[in-house]
């Protein structure tokens, strides 16, 4: 008897507790201050092709003297970039292929949007997820369960092919209860492909820069690429295919 009591009073301070606090929240409106703060400033004028164009000269002067500096400091803006959601993430890939060449601008991007993601996901969970899953009923619970328990092949393929913005594949998954293990390993490993193929055009956007063409993830995924990125999404979902079909095997022989 009091092991229940202390158990139902344990459910009522968690009820009485309030959902939402400022020791919880200030993380995610600094995010969110910062991306207005930019926004207000101008500062996607900056990260555009026309500023490429005009400082490309003196940025890659830079490079060439000051190779690990500026790397590292490519780094930290794209690891800041995704965390703040500001922007300019296709520019800044491109960029990347341009003056540090295709195999060293993927490590940098993926390191630092995996970076970046991540900190936007552990934020995002401790103001919010956290305490909407304390409130959650059965059926929110029951999905949590189940995406959780597929996480890792959900969230490669949402990385593999850009279906939605990669801001809200970073929080969706601090709602649903995701591990930190699963969710790193999923953005990096499932952004590899694509960042390799921006920062591959990167190495010849001479001829753009060159022109009045403007840059878009249309202008550059070519139906071989689209291909190839949804033969990986393809090959991540078997898995769950397989659970699927498994799981439905199993309910019709214990149907029988």
């Amino acid at each position: 008897m009091g092991g229940q009591n202390q158990g139902k009073r344990d459910d009522n301070a968690a009820a009485r507790a309030p959902l939402l606090s400022m020791r919880r929240l200030w993380p995610l409106l600094v995010l969110a201050a910062g991306l207005i703060a930019f926004l207000a400033a101008g500062g996607d004028e900056y990260l555009s092709l026309d500023s490429l164009r005009l400082y490309r000269a003196d940025l890659a002067k830079y490079v060439a003297d000051h190779a690990v500096v500026m790397a590292l400091c490519f780094l930290a803006a794209y690891a800041v970039m995704v965390a703040f959601s500001l922007p300019g993430a296709l520019l800044m890939t491109v960029t990347g292929g341009f003056f540090f060449g295709s195999i060293l601008a993927t490590g940098l991007v993926v390191l630092g949007a995996t970076i970046g993601a991540t900190a936007v996901f552990l934020i995002a969970k401790t103001a919010l997820g956290d305490p909407l899953r304390t409130r959650a009923g059965p059926a929110l619970l029951k999905m949590e369960d189940g995406f959780r328990e597929n996480a890792f092949n959900y969230l490669l393929i949402l990385r593999l092919i850009p279906l939605f913005p990669f801001f809200l594949v970073n929080l969706v998954p601090a709602f649903l209860g995701v591990r930190l293990r699963d969710y790193v390993l999923a953005t990096f490993i499932g952004i590899i492909p694509g960042t390799f193929v921006f920062a591959q055009v990167g190495t010849g956007l001479d001829s753009i820069l060159d022109s009045d063409e403007e840059l878009s993830v249309g202008s550059l995924m070519s139906n071989d690429v689209l291909a190839a990125l949804l033969g990986l999404a393809v090959l991540s979902a078997l898995p769950l295919l397989y659970k699927f079909i498994r799981a439905r095997g199993q309910g019709k022989g214990t149907a029988r």
